[in-house]
């Protein structure tokens, strides 16, 4: 039987249904829309429109499993329908099935080319795969259809900063807030880290923070005015206002300092003694690599994915992913279950990472994971896949600390760096977590240091590349040339050649001595 759309062609009864679903969506009221479309299939069981809506009926009750399925169906009986296709990239994404949702938008924008909502998802589904570049042209087509639509020239101005396209990322964001005072195309600029804000910025920003705001745009334009007056070298503005918008941020996202330390004395004590992992070199491959935030771990990745047999995959879900994956089978949260798992299971955990990190052995035999926090589970990746490399990215740790608060993440990540105490014991919890997976591990970990990589870049390198068992390659001392997707708020820095001037800390001199004193450092001594 052949799908049928028209109310001619199906009993009164099914029009009716279908009506009294279209405006249950309309009202957000997707259980009523499920219910009138689940009676009008008892009639008509291969109606594509019925099968199209029932989808998104389903998702948005969050059931993306059904909800793909019955678009699946929808398009089998009607391929040519946009909106259906447009529909299963929402209910794939929503799986995590990126790759999916970017090629189902895509035959959306295909059927339906002047539709710039579906140009719209199809970019962000290629920017949430890491594939900026293929989105550059599909945002091209969104912006020029829908020339208003902000979040559709936000996305184009990030993909242009994380594909190193600096300068039309900085002329995107500057033709925005020619026509918009948008805190957050001023957050965009501050994150372009080799534009700098003059006085006539910072008036404009000043204004914008006089006035009534959102929670989100008062935080972005705090940020960037921080950023302002560090331009302007007016450090103690600078300060109280990266006060004034940290404690912004933290009123909405909590951190409990004290039950993330007992989390991880759960995960040492877990893994002392060490278990008995998986067989063999399984994880060979791999190469992690941990860090604070903003200690230097995406310029150790840019090196690494300079080399001819590295990809660079960025900050990878994946192991924790696996790990989440094992504590649902088991019924217990990771750790409780590691006291129980056999050489076999971490076997088979290992093999799992492989196979969901194989994309990025498709051109090169190695790659790179870089997920900062996966410093908390090195001890059930080493389990996992013992022939891995582990590098530990350490700077600083007061300029450590004052990145992280100079930082509005994104996506509200990292949520213990939005007070100056919860940083310095955080790093505490690092240092001492790191520092137990070295003496456990030692031979498949690396610390790699960024002042000594300043200071002597060639040297460390060589170590680096020797460390993680790679012939040297001269490009890699040219890491700045190679052109590849970075999504972290180092995108610039690490497109430059090493500087020897990043350091900020003094500029702040006494101001900073409550961080001093909490990382366990003396006072400011002046120059």
């Amino acid at each position: 039987m052949t799908a049928r759309s028209s109310s001619a062609s199906v009993p009164a009864a099914v029009t009716t249904a279908l009506a009294r679903a279209k405006d249950a969506l309309r009202r957000n009221d997707a259980v009523a829309a499920e219910h009138a479309l689940v009676g009008a299939m008892a009639l008509a069981p291969r109606h594509a429109e019925i099968l199209r809506l029932l989808g998104s009926a389903l998702a948005m009750q969050g059931r993306h499993g059904e909800a793909a399925a019955n678009l699946r169906e929808a398009i089998a009986l009607q391929p040519d329908d946009a909106l259906a296709h447009n529909s299963l990239g929402n209910a794939l994404g929503r799986l995590g099935d990126k790759a999916g949702a970017a090629t189902a938008f895509a035959r959306a924008c295909t059927l339906a080319p002047d539709l710039a909502p579906l140009w719209y998802n199809h970019a962000k589904a290629l920017c949430e795969d890491l594939r900026n570049e293929e989105a550059l042209p599909v945002l091209e087509r969104a912006t020029q259809l829908a020339p208003d639509n902000l979040r559709a020239q936000f996305l184009h101005a990030h993909a242009l900063r994380v594909t190193g396209r600096f300068a039309e990322s900085a002329a995107r964001y500057r033709r925005i807030l020619a026509q918009h005072a948008a805190a957050e195309a001023w957050l965009g600029l501050a994150n372009l880290k080799n534009q700098r804000f003059d006085a006539n910025d910072v008036a404009a920003m000043e204004r914008i923070a006089r006035a009534d705001l959102g929670v989100d745009d008062r935080n972005s334009i705090l940020f960037a005015l921080a950023r302002g007056y560090e331009d302007l070298a007016r450090y103690d503005d600078a300060f109280h206002t990266y006060l004034a918008a940290n404690a912004s941020v933290r009123r909405h996202r909590p951190w409990d300092a004290a039950r993330f330390s007992a989390r991880v004395d759960a995960i040492l004590a877990a893994f002392t003694p060490l278990p008995v992992g998986a067989a063999g070199g399984q994880g060979e491959e791999a190469i992690f690599i941990v860090s604070l935030p903003r200690a230097g771990s995406s310029l150790t990745e840019q090196i690494l994915a300079s080399h001819a047999q590295v990809d660079g995959a960025g900050e990878l879900a994946d192991l924790p992913a696996v790990l989440d994956e094992e504590s649902r089978r088991r019924g217990e949260p990771f750790p409780v279950w590691v006291a129980a798992a056999s050489p076999a299971d971490w076997q088979r955990l290992g093999a799992r990472y492989l196979e969901r990190t194989a994309r990025w052995r498709r051109e090169r035999p190695r790659f790179t994971d870089k997920l900062p926090d996966n410093w908390q589970y090195l001890g059930a990746a080493l389990a996992m896949l013992p022939g891995a490399r582990v590098v530990i990215c350490r700077r600083d740790p007061l300029e450590t600390a004052l990145a992280c608060f100079r930082q509005l993440f994104a996506g509200g990540g990292q949520p213990f760096s939005y007070d100056l105490e919860d940083i310095a014991r955080y790093s505490h919890d690092f240092d001492r977590a790191t520092q137990r997976w070295r003496e456990l591990h030692p031979a498949q970990t690396h610390v790699q240091d960024y002042e000594a990589l300043v200071a002597d870049s060639e040297a460390q390198i060589r170590a680096l590349l020797a460390f993680c068992d790679l012939p040297f390659d001269e490009r890699c001392l040219r890491f700045h040339e190679t052109e590849r997707v970075v999504r972290t708020a180092s995108a610039g820095q690490v497109r430059e050649p090493l500087r020897r001037d990043t350091a900020r800390a003094a500029k702040y001199a006494s101001l900073l001595d409550p961080l001093r004193a909490a990382l366990g450092m003396p006072p400011f001594a002046g120059k």
